[in-house]
């Protein structure tokens, strides 16, 4: 995945590292804004292209700037 960046935290309760890849690309499947993140705990896959929808604040502004009305 070029350019993709790392998130890392450990999660108590599960005792694993998790690691998220994404390359932050904004998707639109039509209804839902997302990005895609491929997860691993403790460096195995376990979402690939998981969509994690994007926060309705944050496609607010995404739309303010996108009609130029930010």
């Amino acid at each position: 995945m070029p350019d993709a960046r790392q998130d890392e935290r450990l999660i108590e309760g599960l005792k694993v590292i998790e690691t998220i890849e994404s390359d932050n690309v904004l998707r639109w499947d039509g209804s839902v804004l997302y990005v895609e993140q491929d997860v691993y705990h403790n460096g195995q896959l376990v979402h690939r292209k998981y969509r994690r929808r994007v926060t309705a604040e944050v496609a607010r502004v995404l739309l303010s700037v996108v009609s130029g009305k930010g």
